[in-house]
C-alpha cells in the first residue's frame, strides 16, 4: 500500500472517508445527541471526542496502516470528528428546544429556534 500524504488524510481518502468520517462519524454525532438529550456541557463532549479521536487513529493505524503517534492526522480526526458532534448536539437542541418549550420557542431552520412573539413565560 502506498502512501499518499495528503492535506487531510495519512494512507487514502476512501480509508479516511470510511474510518474516520462513516464510522468514528457516525459515534461522534451520536455522543453529541446523547450530550444534547442529557443537557450536558459542551466540555464534556469535547472531552469524549478526544477519546474518539485517539481510537480513530488507532483504528487508521491498526488496520491500514497508519501512523498511530501522528499530531497532525490526529488533529484533523480531531477537528472533523469535533464539527459532526457539535452539529449532532445542535440539531438536537434545535428540535428539544422547539419540542419542549413550544409555547416559548419555534424552529428556525435546521440548527436554531428563535422565540415566538408573545412567547415570554
Amino acid at each position: 500500500m502506498e502512501n499518499e500524504n495528503a492535506l487531510l488524510w495519512e494512507v487514502s481518502a476512501s480509508e479516511f472517508v470510511f474510518v474516520t468520517v462513516i464510522l468514528a462519524g457516525s459515534a461522534a454525532y451520536l455522543t453529541g445527541r446523547a450530550m444534547a438529550r442529557g443537557w450536558l456541557a459542551d466540555a464534556q463532549l469535547v472531552f469524549y471526542i478526544v477519546l474518539l479521536a485517539a481510537a480513530t487513529r488507532f483504528i487508521h493505524f491498526a488496520l491500514f496502516g497508519g501512523t498511530l503517534l501522528a499530531p497532525y492526522y490526529y488533529a484533523v480526526d480531531l477537528l472533523v470528528l469535533l464539527v459532526v458532534a457539535f452539529a449532532g448536539k445542535r440539531l438536537t437542541r434545535a428540535r428539544q428546544m422547539a419540542v419542549q418549550y413550544s409555547f416559548k420557542y419555534a424552529r428556525r431552520g435546521l440548527f436554531g429556534w428563535q422565540e415566538r412573539p408573545g412567547g415570554k413565560a
